[in-house]
């Protein structure tokens, strides 16, 4: 899949997975609509939601996005869903073929890494991903703590 550029404003940043970077060697990404209800859309303005434990899974021809918690309308009445109910996600068929190929691969999941408001609509930004040992969790921070170490030397020349 070729990369795309993703282009959103921070304003308009509703929830970020930090922790997928951390657990996940993200390889691509995809960006995709959701199908949500009216209550469901006020809460993902109002920025409750979480993405933490959230994947997402290609069944029958169509992508679903699985355990991402956007939190019940305070204003809602019966018209409110389940927290965590599966949502359907808004991608054209050539895309799900290629994620339901890459998804074949042993280790290879589907992970938001962001939700934003483009145009008035909300959208999640996956991740094709592939975890990461512990060893290489280390690695990474090892080398962060580096790259900081010599941020600061090099401020003070």
């Amino acid at each position: 899949m070729a990369k795309k550029s993703h282009q959103e404003n921070n304003d308009n940043l509703i929830a970020q997975n930090k922790k997928a970077r951390h657990d996940y060697f993200v390889t691509d990404t995809v960006e995709a609509g959701l199908v949500l209800t009216g209550t469901e859309i006020k809460s993902v303005r109002a920025h409750r939601v979480n993405l933490k434990d959230g994947f997402a899974q290609v069944r029958n021809g169509e992508a679903w996005l699985m355990n991402v918690h956007i939190s019940e309308y305070d204003n809602g009445t019966y018209f409110n869903q389940d927290p965590l109910r599966n949502r359907k996600l808004l991608l054209h068929k050539k895309e799900i073929n290629k994620l339901a190929g890459a998804l074949q691969d042993k280790g290879v999941t589907l992970v938001p890494l962001k939700m934003y408001i483009k145009h008035g609509y909300a959208k999640v930004l996956l991740g094709l991903a592939k975890g990461k040992h512990q060893y290489d969790k280390r690695e990474a921070i090892k080398r962060r703590e580096q790259n900081r170490e010599i941020e600061r030397v090099m401020k003070h020349y």
